[in-house]
C-alpha cells in the first residue's frame, strides 16, 4: 500500500481555498424565498377562495393553479442555480429577438385582452404574459452592455445611450398595450444598474427629471391614468369608480388593526376587492394577518433585497454583479409599488406583490432569476 502525504504548508492553502469560497448557493436567499411562496401561495386560497366560487364553482380554482406554478417556478429556480449565469450573457440576443417577437405578437390579433389591454398570448389552454419575460431579459441585456461599455460608462454617447437602445424598444412595445406600471418599472430597474455601474451624476439628475417628465405626459394623455392620479389624491372624491379599490384597501387595512381578523376571516374579499388575489392581496393580509403580518412580509422583502446588494457588492465579474443588482431592484421595486398601491401611497397601477399575488408567468420568471442569483452566488467569496 503507498502512503502520500501532503506537506502541512499544501493542506493549510487548501484550507484556507475551501473556507474562502462557498460550496452551496446562498441558504438565506433561497430560505426566504420559499418562505414568501408558501406564504403567497396560502395568501391566494385565502383571498381567492369565496370568488371563485362563485365565478369557477370551484374554491380551490385559483390555488390549484398557484401550487402548479410555484412547483414549476421551484424545478426551474434549481435548474437554473445549477447553470452557470454566462450561459445566458451569450444567449442575450436570441433572447432579445425571442421577446421583441413575444410583445409584438400581443399588438395582434393573437393577444388575448382583458379589462381594455392586450398583455397575453394564449399557448394551448395556458396563457403567459411577455413583459414579465421582457423584464428578465432587459436585466441580462443591460448588464451585458454595462460590462462591454463599462470604461464608458461616464460617457452618454458611447456608454449610457448604448445601453438604453434594448430597453427603450421593449418599454415602447409595452407602452403600446397599454402597461404603464410594468414599463415604468422596467426602466427605473435600468436606471438603478447604471447609477450602481458609476454613471456620471450629470446623466442621472437629467434621466430623473427627463423621467417625471414624460410621467407628467404619459398621465395627461390618457383620461383613465388622469383619474388614477385625481383618485390617489382624494379617492373619496369619486368612491365608486377610479377611487373604489383603494378605498376598499384602506377598509381592509384598517380594520385589520394589529394582529387582524385572523387567517381567512377577511371581509374585503367578498366582492368588495375584485379579484383580490392579484394586485391587492396586500390589502387581504392586512386585513387578516393586521400590521404584525405586513410588518413580517416587508422585512421578509428587505432581507432578500439586502442579501441581493451583499452578492451584487462581493462579485468580481461586472456581468454578475449588474444581473444580481437588477434582480434586486426588481424584486425591490414590485414589492414597493404593490404595498404604496395598497395603502394608498402612491396612484393606482398594476404591479403585483412579488411571490406572492396570483400569476402564472411572474411566479415562474421570478423563481427562475433567483435560480440565476443563487448559481452567482455559489462563486462568491466569503472573506
Amino acid at each position: 500500500m503507498i502512503v502520500i502525504h501532503m506537506p502541512n504548508e499544501s493542506l493549510k492553502i487548501k484550507k484556507q481555498i475551501t473556507k474562502g469560497m462557498k460550496t452551496e448557493f446562498d441558504l438565506v436567499i433561497f430560505y426566504t424565498t420559499i418562505a414568501l411562496i408558501l406564504f403567497g401561495i396560502v395568501m391566494v386560497f385565502s383571498a381567492s377562495y369565496v370568488q371563485a366560487s362563485f365565478k369557477h364553482s370551484d374554491g380551490y380554482f385559483f390555488l390549484k393553479r398557484d401550487i402548479i406554478y410555484a412547483v414549476l417556478g421551484f424545478i426551474g429556480m434549481i435548474f437554473m442555480s445549477n447553470i452557470d449565469y454566462n450561459i445566458w450573457k451569450k444567449n442575450s440576443l436570441p433572447l432579445c429577438i425571442f421577446t421583441v417577437i413575444c410583445l409584438a405578437l400581443v399588438l395582434t390579433p393573437l393577444g388575448i385582452e382583458a379589462n381594455g389591454a392586450k398583455r397575453w398570448l394564449g399557448v394551448g389552454g395556458a396563457t403567459f404574459q411577455p413583459s414579465d419575460i421582457a423584464k428578465f431579459v432587459t436585466i441580462i441585456i443591460t448588464a451585458k452592455v454595462i460590462e462591454k461599455r463599462y470604461d464608458n460608462i461616464k460617457s452618454f454617447t458611447k456608454g449610457v445611450i448604448p445601453i438604453l437602445i434594448i430597453p427603450s424598444i421593449f418599454f415602447i412595445l409595452i407602452m403600446l398595450q397599454p402597461n404603464m406600471s410594468t414599463a415604468g418599472t422596467l426602466i427605473i430597474v435600468v436606471f438603478i444598474m447604471l447609477f450602481v455601474a458609476g454613471m456620471n451624476m450629470k446623466f442621472v439628475l437629467t434621466m430623473l427629471m427627463t423621467g417625471v417628465g414624460l410621467f407628467g405626459i404619459l398621465v395627461i394623455a390618457e383620461p383613465y391614468r388622469l383619474k388614477r392620479f385625481t383618485a390617489f389624491l382624494d379617492p373619496f372624491q369619486d368612491p365608486l369608480g377610479s377611487g373604489y379599490q383603494v378605498i376598499q384597501s384602506l377598509y381592509a387595512i384598517g380594520s385589520g388593526g394589529l394582529f387582524g381578523l385572523g387567517l381567512g376571516k377577511s371581509r374585503q374579499k367578498y366582492f368588495y376587492i375584485p379579484e383580490p388575489q392579484n394586485d391587492f392581496i396586500f390589502a387581504i393580509i392586512g386585513e387578516e394577518l393586521g400590521l404584525v403580518g405586513c410588518i413580517l412580509v416587508i422585512m421578509l422583502f428587505v432581507i432578500l433585497v439586502y442579501r441581493c446588494v451583499k452578492i451584487a457588492l462581493k462579485s468580481k465579474d461586472i456581468f454578475a454583479c449588474m444581473v444580481v443588482i437588477g434582480i434586486g431592484a426588481q424584486i425591490g421595486i414590485q414589492a414597493a409599488f404593490n404595498i404604496a398601491v395598497a395603502t394608498s401611497s402612491m396612484p393606482a397601477t398594476g404591479v403585483a406583490l412579488p411571490f406572492i399575488s396570483y400569476g402564472g408567468t411572474s411566479l415562474t420568471v421570478l423563481m427562475g432569476e433567483i435560480g440565476i442569483v443563487l448559481n452567482i452566488s455559489k462563486k462568491v467569496k466569503i472573506n
